[in-house]
């Protein structure tokens, strides 16, 4: 008896041993989370248009879009392909460019030394939207580049030959969903370079006052103006309105001018501010909007902003088992589930709106209200936490979904300049047909996308490291943004 009862004890030791090994195996420290902030960053150069600086990181990579615009007597150099081919889509990058700009408002104290490249990712995009937002009179560019016809190529972007047709919104073809994403985007990057190059930001700060006039002025989606060519790709199924709170949300906080306040607390009910929604993404800015204004009644108690409060407190507890409101999806690994095709899309954007409210929360002594129970800013971070660890590997399948970080990561990203050959190796060009060699091969790519998210594994936590699954494998500069403000949190905690 004695025999088995040591022999039971022995077993539980090693049982709770190994269960000990296999949590802290991946027990990240804040040196992790800065590496992969560093990578989180470093993987915008990757998807740079125009003439790349002489501080290019990503070496195989090259110039690329060097005539765009250029047929239609306008400068379209520059900005970002959005995900894994060689289109300059609008919505998107403005959106990332929004998401980059709040990342570095709430937490860039915390990036250190890696500040400077936030700033430089954030810039690279703004300084492209200007060119866009003042080109012509009454005119907002937003896109370069027929997707339809890029869909059917396999080429580096340094080779494209195909249309390099370029999109607009006017006053005749409104587009108020991309126009006052556009000027959310600035509005926030101008508060990024209050400080540091003010002639800069007040720059910004007014082309997002002229962008959003337009956007409110001439009401209409972009997806009734440019059908096809942005639908499906990139179509504004959430409508406008979304958009319009959203701006002036940004302006308000950017520049403290009343009137936005006025505007704000005039049309919040037609635009979404009575809603609870669940979804924060390129497409949806509701709980964004909420969480955003909520500071403006936690800090000032400014009754207005009250509404905004309690519906975060909605959108937040449905994210929290055990609240009376959960009604969120997780996978049995524990990651945040919303849609088939490229989920960290949502993990990335929700897990930066519970570290930003936990910010809020903590620095006013507020609690997230769930029913008749409450949620502090702590239980906000852990469940931040656990979505963060997941995409960096502490999840059934032990890989990281992040290009470059870890010892197990994706190696056949669907992705057009990392997959084929680069051009400094090549030296000759690959035509479009020819390239599908590469979409189709077994091997690795060639080049490393680092820092890379893609879209990650599907909800019973299963991933197939397939370049033509691009559901899973495709990565896109709105999975990363909002991610680099929580690497950058994670990154300051012991």
């Amino acid at each position: 008896m004695a025999n088995a009862t040591t022999f039971s004890l022995m077993l539980q030791f090693f049982f709770v041993t190994f269960c000990c090994l296999s949590y802290f195996s991946f027990a990240f420290t804040s040196q992790d989370y800065a590496n992969a902030l560093e990578k989180s960053i470093l993987f915008f150069e990757g998807q740079r248009s125009g003439k790349l600086p002489s501080n290019q990181r990503l070496a195989w990579r090259g110039d690329s879009g060097l005539s765009d615009g250029s047929t239609y007597h306008v400068n379209l150099v520059g900005g970002y392909y959005d995900a894994g081919d060689n289109v300059k889509f609008g919505l998107p990058m403005a959106f990332t460019t929004t998401l980059l700009a709040w990342s570095v408002i709430e937490f860039g104290t915390l990036m250190q030394n890696q500040i400077e490249n936030a700033k430089a990712a954030i810039r690279w995009s703004t300084d492209y939207l200007l060119k866009a937002a003042t080109a012509t009179p009454d005119t907002l560019y937003v896109q370069v580049g027929d997707p339809n016809m890029d869909h059917r190529c396999w080429e580096r972007p340094e080779d494209m030959d195909t249309p390099r047709n370029v999109y607009k919104v006017t006053i005749q073809n409104p587009g108020s969903d991309v126009a006052a994403e556009t000027a959310a985007a600035l509005a926030a990057a101008s508060i990024v370079f209050k400080e540091s190059d003010p002639s800069y930001s007040t720059k910004l700060l007014h082309t997002a006052m002229k962008v959003f006039d337009f956007a409110d002025r001439y009401r209409g989606s972009y997806s009734n103006s440019l059908n096809s060519v942005v639908c499906p790709f990139y179509c504004s199924y959430s409508g406008y309105q979304d958009e319009l709170l959203w701006g002036a949300s940004w302006i308000h906080r950017a520049s403290q001018n009343g009137s936005y306040l006025t505007y704000i607390q005039s049309n919040g009910h037609t635009m979404g501010s009575d809603d609870d929604d669940y979804s924060f993404s390129w497409d949806d800015k509701r709980p964004g909007t909420k969480i955003l204004l909520s500071k403006e009644f936690l800090e000032k108690t400014t009754e207005e902003f009250q509404l905004y409060k309690s519906h975060s407190d909605n959108y937040i507890c449905s994210l929290i088992p055990g609240t009376s409101s959960f009604q969120a999806q997780y996978t049995p690994g524990g990651l945040f589930y919303k849609a088939s095709e490229s989920n960290l899309q949502y993990v990335t954007s929700t897990t930066f709106l519970l570290l930003t409210y936990a910010k809020y929360l903590g620095s006013n002594g507020g609690v997230a209200r769930c029913g008749g129970s409450t949620v502090t800013a702590e239980s906000l971070i852990a469940q931040a936490k656990k979505q963060v660890d997941y995409i960096l590997g502490d999840n059934p399948a032990r890989m990281s979904y992040m290009v470059g970080f870890g010892n197990r990561y994706p190696q056949h990203v669907h992705h057009r300049g990392s997959s084929v050959p680069s051009i400094h190796d090549t030296r000759i060009g690959i035509s479009c047909n020819d390239g599908f060699q590469f979409l189709y091969s077994s091997s690795p790519n060639p080049n490393v996308l680092v820092g890379a998210i893609i879209g990650g594994p599907d909800n019973r936590d299963n991933f197939a490291d397939s370049r033509n699954n691009y559901q899973q494998s495709e990565p896109a500069t709105y999975i990363n943004a909002p991610f680099v403000g929580a690497l950058a949190f994670f990154s300051a905690k012991n």
